[in-house]
């Protein structure tokens, strides 16, 4: 795994041990970022948060990329450790905040974010639910860009939001979605 574009571009990225996380690939990513890129212009300044964050993988793109800061959100040690590994690494730790825990135990936000990607555990419905939560808690504005990663076989439908675009890459599929 390594950083695609911009600052940190080419610098390596440790992922989990274990199976228990499942690391966006580098060509998932890049998909990801290329969609992003053409409805956002450029993340510059962007108040971001990677879900389910892993390694931590997508919210260090967003930040090689420009973006202000990132929120990261995981739950699973291994995860936590490869996050942590990866932040300090890139030297980008006054970027970063780490919230070690479940989405779902997210608290009311000071103020919405510009972009959220996820990629939730594949065939779960983890993150149609944290997006809901998320919208009822403050964290999505009305110009935020959601992205959710899942499983080729599943779909993302969450009332109050737009499914915007949809791609497959590999075994997994990419879900841009906007507040309505």
């Amino acid at each position: 795994m390594r950083i695609i574009a911009g600052e940190w571009r080419r610098r390596p990225l440790v992922a989990p041990q274990g199976d228990t996380t499942r690391p966006t690939a580098d060509r998932t990513r890049e998909t990801l970022f290329s969609m992003l890129t053409s409805r956002l212009g450029t993340f510059e300044g962007l108040c971001v948060a990677d879900l389910f964050a892993g390694s931590g993988a997508l919210g260090l793109e967003a930040l090689s990329r420009g973006a202000e800061r990132c929120m990261f959100v995981e739950q699973d040690a291994a995860a936590l450790r490869a996050l942590r590994k990866n932040i300090a690494n890139l030297r980008a730790a006054p970027q970063c905040d780490v919230r070690a825990g479940s989405v779902l135990q997210l608290g009311k936000a000071t103020a919405p974010l510009d972009l959220i990607v996820m990629d939730p555990p594949y065939d779960t419905g983890a993150g149609a639910v944290a997006l809901d939560k998320l919208n009822r808690l403050g964290w999505i504005a009305p110009a935020t860009w959601i992205s959710i990663e899942t499983s080729r076989n599943e779909d993302i439908a969450v009332k109050g939001f737009t499914h915007e675009s949809s791609r497959d890459v590999g075994k997994a599929r990419l879900h841009i979605l906007r507040p309505e």
